[in-house]
């Protein structure tokens, strides 16, 4: 019988203080693992250790000594993850032609540079100590299809895809699997302007075939199934969370 159970896990999730990341560490939480999340701002984090009985971790995913010095301190604890969720992300909407070279290093600095860097952390810890940890990133549909005025956003993602696949791999031989989950527009306070644009919104909803926006629901789902031993076998996948929005 498969099991989508987490009980005995530690899992960390990134910018866990609202919307997708808020999400998806309650579902881990509800499937019994340990959740860690991290948030920029002390008070977030406070919150957030408090909602999971864990320690508050307070980092800028994007200061990588110090998102290192946080992965490395909890292991030195015992408290080390063996699941990782990289949802921390960022997004500027601009069109191409006005999009500034801060928008841009900003937006790499938390959907990629970041990434890399914490998995790169997680990893060295696993190695060392024999975890066979697995890791999902969130990605977006924007990865893989141009949309308007994501011309920063979209490329990061589709760095993102190329990351994971990178990631698997490299750390296949120890066990450590890499996946994505690249969702479509999901509601949530991010997203709430450019879904509040009408005729923007209606555009969108017209090339989702399930006829559809994403539920934070929807996002969490794939990610706890990915995680899992239910998907032992799946590594280097980009898990489209889309409503069929890609397939056409």
């Amino acid at each position: 019988m498969l099991d989508f159970r987490l009980d005995g896990r530690t899992a960390l999730v990134t910018g866990a203080a609202r919307g997708l990341g808020r999400t998806i560490a309650d579902e881990l939480r509800d499937l019994g693992a340990t959740v860690y999340g991290t948030s920029r701002d002390p008070r977030s984090a406070d919150e957030i250790a408090a909602r999971y009985g864990t320690r508050p971790l307070a980092v800028d995913v994007t200061d990588v000594d110090a998102a290192a010095a946080m992965i490395d301190g909890l292991f030195s604890d015992g408290d080390g993850p063996d699941l990782l969720v990289n949802n921390a992300g960022m997004n500027a909407p601009q069109a191409a032609v006005d999009v500034t070279t801060a928008a841009w290093d900003a937006v790499y600095a938390v959907n990629v540079r970041s990434v890399f860097f914490l998995s790169q952390a997680i990893a060295r810890n696993w190695l060392a100590h024999g975890i066979r940890g697995s890791i999902v990133n969130i990605g977006s549909q924007a990865g893989t299809v141009a949309i308007e005025a994501r011309a920063a956003y979209g490329s990061s993602k589709g760095a993102l895809d190329q990351l994971t696949r990178n990631l698997a791999y490299e750390w296949a031989p120890h066990g450590i699997r890499v996946n994505a989950v690249a969702p479509t527009f999901v509601k949530t306070e991010l997203t709430a302007s450019t879904l509040a644009d009408g005729d923007f919104a209606r555009e969108l909803l017209a090339r989702i075939p399930l006829g559809r926006f994403g539920e934070p629901a929807d996002v969490a789902g794939a990610v706890a199934f990915l995680l899992g031993d239910a998907a032992s076998l799946i590594t280097g996948h980009v898990l489209m969370t889309d409503g069929g929005y890609t397939i056409h």
